[in-house]
């Protein structure tokens, strides 16, 4: 545990990047008790792969650990077979019990990528539903009223437009909130989106006679585009266990104001002070490829290791500047018919050229090499079965290799 005269550091790393701590003065009394705190944070297992999105909230638990906190990473078999409402706008189908085991099963193996393994208590909340009577949910049920579970946004707006709400959605705050009492949690944390759920915990904490946890909500975290939340759905999203070129291709390629953001939620090694400096040092002239690639390399590495984020960064850098080893560039297949592709419709199906016709042109201008030879014959075919690196000008390259469609 950190000592008392460390309690402001101790706040300022809890808080940063936090939209909200509720309440802050409970959060600071019981740091001040000495005691490791127990921090809850719930995940359906509704995707079975995690993306950076989802390690904003494994971020925040790892710094508690730092800190000497016990988490409690609760995956939520039941409440995923329910289905959470939050943000859609019609009911949600539930998961089958064999998705959410399935998924759970590789929730385990990733999140210790950012947790520490001894200070994680890994908990499924079917421990304590599992063994619920139809009268004990009915009890639960009684705990809050149709009006009050109105009072969520997305309820609300579904209610106005007159479209339907399922009687079990209703029911997902109340399970949500009685995890709290469960694992009589200090502190739960979530995203913004979170937040009724997260206070519906402090409410049932004290019916059943319990401290009101600590609530902390993280914002929701943008994904490549800079625009929408990170989604896999949306094809916005890093994945954590993507290749290491991927992780550092990706990052590099997200805007300069998105970065900082980046910085504030997912960086361990940039301070926030540092970040402060950074931030100044770009304003006088620094170039923030220079601080991006240092995210890059940080996200490598955490999924990966040292060595693979050094040769992912070799690799961006052979893309970038046209130096280097080729063999370094990610590989990436694309599908062609049995009789191949026409080096134009090959060089945008591969992403560096946007059309047939800017490829053609750049035949025209001799800007197009296959493995360093030059191609200036549009005819040229390629077949299933090829591999080797595609270039256009001097600073667009692609690995390919070619598979039957």
């Amino acid at each position: 545990m950190p000592h008392a005269t460390d309690l402001p550091q101790a706040l300022e790393l809890i808080a940063r990047g936090a939209d909200e701590v509720l309440k802050r003065e409970e959060l600071e009394a019981r740091l001040k008790q000495g005691r490791p705190l127990r921090v809850k944070a719930g995940f359906d297992p509704t995707a079975p792969d995690l993306h950076l999105g989802h390690t904003v909230l494994l971020n925040k638990m790892r710094q508690f650990q730092d800190l000497g906190h016990q988490v409690v990473f609760l995956i939520g078999d039941f409440t995923g077979m329910i289905g959470d409402p939050t943000g859609k706008n019609a009911t949600r189908k539930p998961l089958t019990r064999e998705d959410v085991i399935a998924n759970a099963r590789t929730y385990e193996a990733q999140v210790f990528k950012v947790l520490d393994r001894e200070r994680t208590e890994v908990r499924f909340n079917s421990e304590w539903f599992g063994k619920m009577g139809a009268a004990d949910m009915i009890r639960l049920a009684g705990q809050h009223t149709v009006a009050r579970m109105l009072e969520r946004d997305d309820f609300a707006k579904r209610y106005a437009a007159q479209q339907s709400i399922a009687i079990h959605e209703f029911l997902y705050p109340l399970v949500q909130g009685y995890d709290s009492v469960a694992l009589e949690a200090d502190v739960e944390l979530g995203g913004t989106d979170q937040k009724f759920n997260l206070l519906m915990g402090r409410g049932l904490q004290e019916h059943y006679g319990q401290k009101p946890q600590v609530v902390l909500t993280m914002p929701l975290l943008e994904g490549l585009d800079g625009v929408q939340k990170m989604s896999k759905s949306l094809g916005n999203y890093i994945g954590i266990d993507e290749p290491a070129i991927d992780i550092v291709n990706k990052t590099m390629k997200i805007g300069d104001d998105l970065m900082w953001k980046w910085i504030e939620l997912l960086s361990f090694d940039i301070s926030i002070d540092e970040a402060a400096k950074l931030k100044a040092e770009v304003a006088a002239g620094l170039n923030p490829r220079d601080i991006k690639l240092r995210l890059a390399r940080e996200l490598a590495t955490r999924f990966h290791d040292a060595a693979a984020a050094d040769t992912a960064i070799a690799g961006w850098q052979v893309a970038v500047t046209g130096q280097g080893d080729t063999a370094l560039l990610p590989l990436q297949d694309v599908a062609v018919p049995a009789e191949g592709l026409r080096i134009a419709a090959l060089l945008t199906a591969a992403g560096i050229t946007p059309s047939n016709s800017e490829a053609n042109r750049k035949l025209r201008e001799r800007a197009v090499k296959v493995d360093g030879a030059v191609v200036e014959d549009a005819g040229t075919t390629f077949a299933p079965g090829f591999e080797g690196v595609l270039q256009v000008g001097k600073r667009n390259f692609a690995r390919v290799r070619l598979v039957a469609a």
